[in-house]
């Protein structure tokens, strides 16, 4: 994938995804409930009258994680993927394990720095679907992206 510099970049472009993450069980029971979110219902217990989803599903912040890396593998920003900031993060359904995510981003403004001449910010639409293309996770992202080192100046 060529690098993308902030010059490259305008609204209404789309990357989608090629790279698809499965969510696997062990994923969600032992990996990422082990050490980051430890509530019942991400513990496979699903079913007890005390768990109020009755089944097994990924943290929100799980699905977060895996979107960051189909961002990474999706957004060919030249310097990486730098967030400066994002609104509207929500999920709209759980993701279960089994489910194969992919990502839609669409850039919604290109906005140079008036204090730094090398960089600017990337408003990204991000949308992270199911394999029955339902969204399981949404944001607005700012991105940091540079311009190409001739242009920096």
């Amino acid at each position: 994938m060529k690098p993308a510099y902030l010059e490259d970049l305008a609204p209404g472009q789309v990357f989608t995804s090629d790279a698809r993450a499965v969510v696997d069980v062990a994923s969600i029971k032992e990996i990422f409930r082990r050490e980051f979110d430890r509530q019942p219902f991400h513990s496979g217990r699903g079913g007890r009258k005390a768990d109020v989803l009755q089944e097994l599903v990924a943290s929100g912040w799980h699905t977060t994680a895996v979107t960051m890396q189909l961002i990474v593998e999706t957004l060919p920003l030249s310097h990486g993927i730098i967030r400066s900031g994002v609104d509207g993060l929500r999920w709209p359904r759980p993701v279960r394990p089994g489910d194969t995510l992919h990502l839609h981003c669409e850039i919604l403004a290109v906005t140079p720095s008036k204090l730094h001449p090398s960089r600017g910010i990337v408003r990204v639409r991000m949308t992270t679907f199911n394999q029955k293309d339902q969204p399981v996770q949404t944001m607005v992202a700012d991105l940091l992206a540079f311009r190409r080192p001739e242009h920096a100046a």
